[in-house]
């Protein structure tokens, strides 16, 4: 506001109530292959059920990945999934092709009149089924699918003196393959308008294209079907009221032509990790993947250098199942592949496959732990705070489990706990349980322990968030308090919940120097002593004689 010339009362108001925002701790980041579902398209799911509905439910080659992430999602209703699938085709009526996603769908030159709008198989047994005006015999499945009678003429085209211009569209199940009855109508959409500025009463438009690509589950329109390449699709531009397409029978366009390729190799996993990379416009905390191949970790590497450069989350990764199933040396197999990874506060790792029921196809599998550890930390920010172990009979209890590849004992623990692993174990009348929580980090330190990491990410991403309302401010004794009075409450309140012992903050101009204030910097010092979470509990009972006062062998 201007200075004053003249005399008056000026109003001014200085917003001081800024604080720390709370910020995510428990979403998860998977990518991996699935029967159905976008491709390289980052989508969020939040229970099992809704990833079978977007993703498709597993076969024989998918289990792996669509359980995987459905283990995490026993804990954590919050996941982020990418679909790779770059070997696939999606069926179609015209030329087989791949159309990963709607964008993908947008960039392409298309053949045909529909095609499923996910790439694999499962496209092949969709068919749509088109019913244009003043149809009588559409098929019986069209007719059962709850149409309230034949189409005819829309609002929109009898206000230009036009008729006739309106369909029925219906994708079916042919073969059962999604309803489990052949012949199903899985969508029906109602009075559509072969017209493409046809709008409906609410102003959307209600050209057929538009809304079948709007929101078809199952197809994307391509072009328009034989029986309807004459008819013109502007309304404005019909020259009489007959001019569109009218009949009495049904017009199909069956798909055809799509393929499955769901063995993607460790670089199309890693391509599909890449989308979760970018800290600042995909917000996720804990990433976990299906275990690499025997003798190899470059999906595990891949996690950790995503992670080690975010710095915001963590990495779960797993050992090769074959190093925990059907060998006569677990520990040392396990440890081999331990000792290959990078040191690193910011990933975690296990001691070997668990054996889970795949209802989809009722059997047994052997899956990798990364998706139920991470889930234990999701749950962990549940019932407790993100700073608390993971670990333990608390916390630390593994869903679905039916028993572990091997269930290692107090020497193999010591092994493997010494070469960072967290052992899984299994306690009899206690459960199965995550019995470590010690990060790849191979210095002696804080940060070798996944609560201590936790809390730190946490401060760090909540403190920075805040900080950014300091940019562009000037570096004077008003901006450092103003911030220190923020920072303050928000760790005391960390504090409180358990997450640290003490701190101190430091933002004055001790560290705030001259130069510093002429580089355009703005520097606060923030000294943390964190929680540490009890790995080894020593319990000395004594015996002592009946005379014996118990102050003078114990102290008061």
């Amino acid at each position: 506001m201007a200075f004053q010339v003249s005399p008056g009362v000026q109003v001014k108001e200085i917003d001081a109530s800024g604080v720390i925002p709370a910020v995510s701790t428990s979403i998860g980041g998977f990518a991996g292959s699935f029967n159905w579902g976008p491709v390289e398209e980052v989508r969020t799911v939040s229970s099992e059920t809704e990833l079978a509905s977007i993703f498709g439910t597993p076969d024989s080659d998918t289990f792996k990945y669509f359980l995987t992430a459905a283990s995490f999602l026993k804990y954590g209703n919050a996941l982020k999934v990418v679909r790779v699938a770059s070997g696939h085709l999606n069926a179609t009526d015209g030329t087989a092709k791949l159309v990963k996603n709607e964008d993908h769908y947008d960039e392409l030159t298309h053949d045909g009149s529909f095609i499923a709008k996910y790439p694999g198989k499962l496209g092949n047994s969709l068919k749509v089924v088109i019913c244009p005006a003043n149809a009588t015999a559409f098929g019986a499945f069209v007719q059962a699918s709850s149409f309230d009678g034949a189409p005819g003429t829309s609002d929109s085209a009898a206000l230009l003196g036009h008729s006739n211009d309106e369909l029925h569209v219906a994708v079916v199940d042919t073969d059962g393959t999604w309803s489990g009855t052949a012949g199903t109508v899985l969508e029906a959409f109602q009075y559509l308008s072969q017209a493409s500025d046809s709008k409906k009463s609410d102003g959307q438009s209600n050209y057929y294209k538009e809304v079948i690509n709007r929101t078809s589950k199952y197809v994307y329109w391509t072009g328009h079907p034989t029986a309807l390449t004459d008819c013109g699709e502007s309304l404005a531009g019909q020259a009489s009221a007959t001019a569109y397409v009218t009949g009495t029978a049904a017009i199909e366009s069956a798909m055809a032509g799509g393929t499955d390729d769901n063995t993607p190799t460790t670089g199309e996993i890693g391509n599909g990790f890449d989308l979760l990379a970018d800290a600042e416009t995909i917000d996720v905390n804990l990433l976990f993947a299906y275990p690499d191949v025997n003798g190899t970790k470059a999906i595990a590497d891949k996690l950790i250098a995503i992670c080690n450069a975010r710095k915001d989350c963590m990495a779960f990764v797993s050992p090769p199942i074959d190093d925990s199933v059907g060998t006569d040396t677990p520990a040392a197999d396990v440890k081999e592949w331990a000792d290959t990874l990078a040191s690193t506060s910011y990933a975690a790792t296990d001691s070997g496959a668990v054996y889970v029921y795949d209802k989809y196809n009722d059997v047994y599998r052997w899956l990798g732990a990364s998706g139920l550890c991470a889930g234990l930390c999701a749950n962990t920010d549940d019932v407790a705070d993100a700073w608390f172990s993971p670990a333990g009979v608390n916390r630390g209890q593994l869903f679905g489990v039916t028993k572990l590849a091997y269930n290692p004992k107090k020497a193999d623990r010591d092994t493997l706990y010494k070469a960072r692993v967290n052992p899984l174990v299994s306690f009899p009348g206690q459960g199965t349980m995550l019995f470590g929580d010690k990060t790849l980090l191979s210095k002696p330190s804080a940060f070798d322990r996944i609560n201590v990491r936790r809390l730190f990410i946490v401060l760090e991403k909540a403190v920075a968030t805040a900080a950014k309302a300091q940019l562009f401010e000037f570096n004077d004794e008003f901006t450092r308090a103003q911030f220190r009075n923020m920072l303050e409450p928000f760790m005391r309140d960390v504090k409180g919940r358990r997450g640290m012992t003490d701190f101190r903050v430091i933002c004055d101009t001790t560290n705030n120097t001259g130069q510093v204030i002429d580089a355009n910097r703005f520097v606060a010092d923030i000294f943390i002593k964190p929680s540490r979470s009890i790995n080894f509990i020593t319990l000395n009972f004594i015996a002592t004689r009946t005379g014996v006062d118990f102050s003078e062998i114990a102290g008061s």
